[in-house]
């Protein structure tokens, strides 16, 4: 593990890196194991993550401990902050328990309800992406954690599209933050879907057609295929396919590497998210004259 974040590498990578040792880690006693050895800038960043991760867990499962788990991460995080200053990886793990908080904005802590520096977006964790942006900026994990909470606190639908599309329009066309807007609509489309709502068009729409071709026109082909999220090319293939536009480079990108989200949310009553996932990619490299690929692994 140690010799993984030690790594040469990007602060984006090592976001990345350690977010899925984090999900590992907080399984076992690892990372504790590591602390009764040496107790250095790298276990701080660590011990910080873990202890989210398990908060996260504790919370989705509905246990109670939540709360405490997550007042001993935030002590965490702020002490990996005065071994790694520089890092903005303590900042990304207090925004990752930013969801958690009250959706009524005088029970949030303050930290998780400050104004934006942009006009017209709502009350949030803006600080703590502040932080975070100041030492990489655009920093997936950190404005994806940013938008889950004003998901989270349940802002008005323009809230939320607000803050995606201004992130996407600030962005650099390398920056997978460019894709926010697609996270927004599909939780949207789910959203209306469980009211029993028919929103076929919805995917046809203005206000996400040009997001996504926006996306697969500038973002898909000049970012470093290195850095490429599974979740965020999947994002970009269903808003594609069920836009009308053809993605047969993005199904081809993706491989077999499916995701349950966003096709889970998406498929229509009875059909399983595999099948929904594996009919789309069938039509679109089908619509070219390419033979049907395989099954996923």
């Amino acid at each position: 593990m140690r010799a993984l974040l030690d790594a040469s590498q990007s602060w984006a990578q090592l976001t990345a890196r350690s977010q899925v040792l984090a999900s590992a880690a907080a399984q076992c006693d690892a990372v504790e194991a590591w602390g009764r050895e040496s107790r250095d800038h790298q276990y701080r960043m660590m011990w910080a993550r873990v202890l989210v991760q398990r908060t996260l867990h504790t919370h989705r499962r509905g246990q109670h401990g939540a709360y405490a788990l997550a007042e001993e991460a935030r002590k965490a995080c702020h002490l990996a902050i005065t071994f790694m200053p520089e890092s903005p990886l303590p900042w990304v793990a207090l925004l990752a328990l930013a969801p958690l908080d009250s959706p009524h904005p005088r029970e949030r802590l303050p930290e998780n309800r400050q104004t934006c520096w942009e006009p017209g977006i709502p009350e949030g964790p803006w600080g703590l992406l502040h932080e975070a942006d100041k030492r990489d900026a655009f920093n997936r994990e950190a404005w994806h954690h940013a938008l889950r909470a004003l998901l989270a606190y349940q802002v008005s639908a323009e809230g939320a599209v607000n803050f995606s599309r201004w992130a996407s329009l600030s962005a650099p066309r390398e920056s997978a933050v460019r894709l926010l807007p697609l996270y927004v609509h599909v939780e949207r489309f789910r959203r209306r879907h469980n009211r029993a709502e028919t929103p076929r068009l919805h995917w046809a729409g203005s206000g996400i057609s040009f997001y996504t071709l926006r996306a697969a026109n500038e973002w898909f082909p000049h970012t470093d295929k290195t850095t490429w999220s599974p979740l965020d090319l999947n994002h970009l293939a269903q808003a594609l396919h069920h836009g009308g536009t053809p993605a047969r480079d993005v199904f081809e990108a993706i491989g077999s590497c499916a995701t349950r989200t966003p096709w889970q949310d998406i498929a229509p009553d009875g059909r399983s998210w595999q099948e929904e996932f594996l009919q789309a990619r069938h039509l679109r490299l089908h619509e070219r004259g390419l033979p049907r690929a395989g099954g996923l692994t």
